[in-house]
């Protein structure tokens, strides 16, 4: 059975925290992955998964910038072990 998706019940993306987005971007990859959809809903979801993942880019250089702000420009880049 083809599942069909709500479109109406979407928030729309510059409203939403970064939380939001990336739980919501979360559950369309699993949609998109577990689902059985239409090409139109798949579509759907893949542009709604474009527009999710700008505004978490977007919210992501926002606090980057806000860090930098407070820190005087002194953040040092964050190394990881190998």
């Amino acid at each position: 059975m083809t599942k069909n998706i709500d479109q109406q019940s979407w928030q729309p993306v510059e409203r939403l925290r970064y939380d939001q987005a990336l739980a919501e971007l979360e559950k369309i990859i699993q949609d998109l992955e577990v689902e059985e959809l239409s090409l139109e809903d798949a579509l759907a979801l893949f542009e709604r998964g474009q527009l999710l993942v700008g505004r978490c880019n977007a919210l992501l250089e926002q606090a980057e910038v806000k860090v930098q702000s407070l820190s005087g420009g002194q953040v040092a880049d964050l190394e990881l072990p190998e």
